[in-house]
This record gives structure tokens, sequence and C-alpha cells, in this order.
């Protein structure tokens, strides 16, 4: 495991200072990577996927438990150095190492079997695009945990409702079931952000039975949102046509046109989208 003195040194070493463009904020704490660990439920049979992983505090701590870890990291200095410290730190894993050097929102295929379980400190500006590729584009992932803005945290697991539901917890809700699994202080980070961390808890479901297609879904849901204030039939008028197209869509689909997007499941999402009017509307990625 990797101490503070380590995380310093190793940064030291090659001339890294920690950038706010790319998030880059080191856990140096070995605690709180065993305890990340431990929530998220990696057993010896897993195949890893981790996003972001710096210099490698995580890494080592799955690669202690998992069968394999594959990490995708897009700055080229840190990528370079991350399977020297692999080696060093833990030679006789080393051969269950994989790096990536690629923007993991442009990654679609990996070395190795396929992921089953994804484990990320994810940067805060791109986490939830990052995590919603990730689980598009490798259904094999089952569990995933990931480390995120408590804000973002919440917002992810939010259920219909709440105030903080919104985009992020619709679609993430697509893939999985998600819930708070923790809270994580600023202190174990180097260098230490200016806002709380929290720990999001996916297991991949079955997406809704539904006729329509993910995007068509994702088209209503980001309609819905994008004026979030408003009814739905007015919020949805511009994806259905109109105001009357949209209250004649949402009545089919059984959905009171009055409510808010706020308050609707994604199953209703889904219902919504198969009454679209021929001819309207779009998708969304």
């Amino acid at each position: 495991m990797l101490g503070a003195a380590d995380i310093r040194s190793i940064a030291a070493a090659l001339g890294v200072r920690p950038t706010k463009q790319r998030g880059q904020n080191f856990v140096i704490d070995a605690n709180t990577v065993r305890r990340i660990v431990r929530a998220a439920g990696v057993g010896p049979a897993d195949v890893v996927v981790e996003v972001g992983p710096g210099l490698g505090s995580l890494t080592l701590g799955l690669l202690e438990v998992a069968d394999r870890v594959t990490a995708v990291e897009i700055d080229p200095l840190l990528a370079r150095h991350l399977p020297t410290t692999v080696t060093a730190r833990m030679p006789d894993r080393a051969p269950r190492f994989a790096l990536v050097e690629a923007d993991a929102m442009a990654v679609t295929e990996l070395p190795g079997p396929p992921p089953t379980a994804l484990v990320a400190n994810l940067p805060y500006n791109v986490a939830v695009p990052v995590l919603l590729h990730m689980l598009e584009t490798f259904p094999s992932i089952e569990r995933t945990l990931v480390m995120v803005q408590s804000e973002v945290a919440d917002r992810l697991a939010a259920a219909p409702g709440n105030k903080v539901y919104g985009v992020p917890s619709v679609k993430a809700n697509w893939y999985a079931e998600v819930k708070r699994a923790g809270a994580i202080g600023r202190n174990v980070f180097w260098p230490a952000p200016n806002v709380d961390s929290g720990l999001v808890s996916l297991v991949r479901h079955d997406p809704p039975e539904t006729t329509a297609t993910r995007q068509e879904v994702f088209a209503v849901v980001d309609a819905a949102f994008a004026q979030r204030r408003k009814t739905l039939r007015a919020a949805l008028a511009g994806w259905a046509g109109s105001p009357a197209a949209a209250e004649r869509a949402l009545t089919a689909a059984g959905i009171d046109y009055t409510l808010r997007g706020e308050t609707l499941t994604v199953e209703q999402f889904a219902r919504i989208a198969e009454a679209r009017p021929e001819g309207s509307g779009g998708t969304a990625e």
C-alpha cells in the first residue's frame, strides 16, 4: 500500500503536480483504500477496471484481492510510470495488471477477460459521463463502486421526489440499483479538495422492459429536466412537437401531465418514450 510519504515521493520523482483540469486528487491514506476495496465487494474471481488510477494507491489495493486489474489513465506521465510502481510493490501480481493509456470516454474495449467490476476515484468534473459510458460500453460490469464529489453522490443515489433527483439519478437507474455507500473526508487526499467526497454503489440490473430504445428514453429524461420547474406538458413540448402533443403522449403513457420530471421513475420515462408522437422528438446518448 502507498502512504502519504510514498505518494509524495513518487510524485516528486516524476515531477508530477496534480492539476485541477484533470481533477487529480490522489488518495494518500491506506485505510481509505482498504475501505473502498471492501465496500466494492471485489473478490478473487473479479476482473476489475479502474478509471483514473493516478499514482496507484487504489490499484495496489485492488490487485491484492482481484483476479485482474485493468487501469485506464489519460495522463501520459502517470500511465507510463504506473506499471513500474506495480512491479516494484507487487511483483507477483504484476502479470495480472494491464494499463490502457486513453480517455475513458473513448474506451470501447479492454484487454483480457471482460470486466466484472468497476472501481474508481473518478475526477469530479467528468464523473457522471464516465460512469454512464462505462456501464453502457461494458455490460459485463456487475458491480460498481465509485468515489465522487459528495453532491454528485447524492444526485446519483437520489430517489424520485428528492430535490436533487435529476438526469444522473434516472440514467444511472437505467443500468443499476444505486445507493450511497459512505462518506470520505478531505484529508485523505493530496492535494485536499475543496469539497467532501462520497462513495456510490451500483449493482447491475436489467433495464426497464420497454419497446423504446435507451436513447429514446434518455431523450425524454433530458427534455423533462432541461426545464425541471415546468410541468411535463410544458417541458416535453419540444420533444413531442407541441404542448398538446406532449399531453396526449403523457395521457397515453398513464402519466399525469401536470407532474414534473423529478417525480417520475425510469420505468415511467420509458412509458412516455413509447408514446412519443410519430415524427417528433429525438434521441440522446
